[in-house]
């Protein structure tokens, strides 16, 4: 009971003072071919921490999953972190392989891309808990339809039930408040069961990054305010799961791994299958010379962080000549194939 008032005042002081990172926003690639982000270009992602805490008081500041931050820091205690302990924190992300417009749920990273309509330049991404292994949260494609501020809960029957079997009833309608499992924001999904991207109540807000949730999807409160306020009604959302991604960045190719989700095993041999169906795909080489080690080491710490396995050459521009066409003749516009088509292929799963 001590600990968990102890939290619950860490939690308060939080949030009270605003102390809390909203989503951190990405500036896109330079390359349109590019689909790895960088946070932190010098390439120091780590931060020394200046008083006793745990590591889910660094997820929270940063707003990280709890699952993201555990997995990069695995010999970290997660429950007491010493003054001037060094605590990694994620640097790049390689985008989903969706379309860049509106949301993109990745479950399998429990992090959500916002691309703002508008603004080609810049990603959002969040942190947020998804379905436990029960209550699946659905892949596919759909769309926000209505926001609601400040919701009433109305916990369906089936939930009713599970609550009341562990001791623990629930009222038809749970008021707004800072006990409602709903936050203060919903942005409702076009799904069948009202499925929402939601906030979360102050006693579940250590949740986010976790399979916790009864399908929906939770976020840390700063962050789903934050989203509330930009994305409209009718934004299309496509919830994906991709454990594994590959990605471009100044010609140096990315392969980014995540754990399984509770529930499923790829086991390693189906994971190392995948990455190289993707690398195959993405250098449009049957045999490509990747690093087979970094390749397998990143397979096997499943830490979410992308790391180099391929570089490819790119020859130098010709050297002009007098046999040179004139300008205005070889003046070709480069078009590229535009991200938005995306690549559907493994996304329109249905429920």
């Amino acid at each position: 009971m001590k600990l968990c008032k102890e939290w619950f005042l860490i939690i308060s002081c939080l949030i009270a003072g605003n102390n809390i990172v909203n989503a951190t926003t990405y500036q896109m690639p330079e390359n349109p071919g590019d689909n790895v982000i960088v946070q932190f270009p010098s390439g120091d992602s780590s931060v020394r921490i200046d008083q006793d805490e745990t590591l889910l008081d660094v997820a929270l500041r940063y707003t990280l999953g709890q699952t993201e931050i555990i997995k990069l820091n695995p010999k970290v205690d997660r429950w007491l972190i010493k003054k001037g302990e060094v605590v990694r924190l994620p640097n790049r992300r390689v985008l989903p392989d969706t379309p860049r417009n509106g949301i993109t749920l990745n479950i399998s990273e429990f992090r959500m891309y916002y691309y703002p309509p508008g603004q080609k330049s810049e990603v959002m991404s969040f942190a947020h808990g998804i379905g436990r292994q029960d209550w699946k949260t659905p892949l596919g494609k759909t769309s926000v339809i209505r926001k609601v501020k400040d919701p009433a809960w109305h916990p369906p029957e089936s939930i009713r039930r599970e609550h009341a079997a562990m001791g623990d009833p629930l009222p038809e309608i749970v008021p707004p408040g800072p006990h409602n499992p709903l936050g203060t924001r919903a942005l409702y999904l076009n799904l069948p069961g009202e499925y929402r991207i939601h906030g979360t109540d102050i006693d579940k807000i250590f949740g986010i990054g976790m399979q916790i949730t009864h399908g929906c999807v939770r976020m840390y409160p700063d962050d789903v305010e934050a989203l509330y306020e930009v994305v409209p009604v009718g934004t299309p959302v496509y919830i994906v799961k991709q454990p594994i991604k590959v990605g471009w960045l100044e010609n140096v190719l990315y392969i980014e791994a995540h754990p399984d989700l509770e529930g499923e095993e790829m086991g390693q041999q189906q994971r190392y299958e995948t990455a190289l169906r993707l690398i195959q795909k993405t250098t449009g080489e049957e045999t490509p010379d990747f690093d087979q080690k970094a390749l397998n080491q990143a397979l096997t710490d499943l830490d979410g962080e992308p790391v180099a396995i391929y570089e490819r050459v790119v020859p130098p521009p010709a050297m002009e000549t007098q046999q040179s066409l004139p300008m205005e003749d070889s003046n070709q516009e480069n078009n590229p194939v535009s991200n938005e088509k995306g690549s559907p292929g493994g996304y329109y799963h249905g429920t």
